[in-house]
């Protein structure tokens, strides 16, 4: 069955879906991105998703396109219609179509576009070994508060990090590791889990995580001490354990940074106990939404 994806008001086969070449996300990457996890049918931390789109979209001046809540109905009727099981949806909105110019045009109609995609996000093989990470340079705009479709940094930025035969690459800004490519980035020293704060001196750093977010909120309910500041990527590669979080896998060990070994090698207790937590509450239905 070919996949059906939203667009513009419309749900068609992904053949028939058709786009202006003056659409300004494809002249300009004006536009934002948001991606939601479903599991047994049900898109989850769709509230926190909508949240975080709707700061995206103030950031960049783009209007919603429709009410919230019809915005999540569409997100359910492509499950329906796909018989999606578990996934992600991806949802895009752009400025709209207009004349190539860089100004904000007048009188322009967001355009809005999603699609499902069928992937194991509890049962990710990669949870049990661990993945390998390189270190890339951080080459993104400043902005990173906004889910910015403009990802052209962060795709050279994975690509380098594959051609040396890794999973993800972790950017690395001032001699200072912000975050992974499409990830959130954590280290664990003695207990303790260190990821970068949102901000640094009143500037975004990096992207407000969603599993992030929920994974320092587990954290902090199961007494595991945190520590919200900038680490470096010598401070990573001397770490008790490695971890990331994502949408389209909630949690996965890093077993090794830039060719080094990262503890034993394995994924560290810290790591599974939160990754076994986070998918708990997944199953307790929290976070969930029909």
């Amino acid at each position: 069955m070919q996949r059906i994806v939203y667009m513009n008001g419309q749900y068609v086969p992904e053949d028939q879906a058709r786009i202006s070449p003056f659409d300004r996300g494809y002249l300009f990457g004006d536009g934002a991105y948001e991606v939601v996890p479903v599991v047994n049918g049900r898109l989850l931390d769709a509230d926190r998703m909508l949240q975080r789109l709707d700061n995206s979209l103030n950031g960049l001046g783009i209007a919603w396109p429709m009410e919230r809540e019809d915005f999540l109905a569409m997100h359910r009727e492509l499950i329906v219609r796909n018989k999606l099981h578990e996934g992600i949806i991806y949802s895009q909105i752009t400025r709209g179509v207009a004349e190539r110019d860089f100004p904000f045009p007048d009188m322009v109609q967001p355009v809005v576009f999603a699609f499902p995609k069928a992937m194991e996000v509890v049962n990710n093989p990669r949870a049990e070994v661990g993945i390998a990470v390189r270190l890339v340079e951080e080459l993104r705009w400043k902005r990173r508060d906004i889910k910015s479709i403009a990802l052209l940094a962060q795709v050279l930025s994975r690509q380098q990090a594959a051609e040396k035969r890794a999973a993800e690459g972790w950017m690395v800004e001032d001699r200072l590791i912000t975050e992974g490519c499409s990830s959130s980035a954590f280290i664990v020293n003695d207990g303790t889990i260190i990821t970068s704060p949102l901000e640094v001196d009143g500037r975004p750093r990096i992207l407000p995580g969603i599993r992030r977010a929920i994974l320092l909120e587990i954290a902090k309910h199961e007494g595991i001490p945190v520590e919200l500041r900038p680490f470096s990527p010598q401070e990573a590669l001397a770490a008790d354990e490695a971890f990331q979080s994502a949408a389209t896998f909630g949690l996965l060990p890093v077993v090794e940074i830039d060719g080094e070994k990262i503890g034993n090698g394995e994924p560290g207790p810290v790591a599974r106990r939160l990754r076994e937590l986070f998918f708990a509450r997944l199953v307790a239905g929290q976070d969930a939404h029909g």
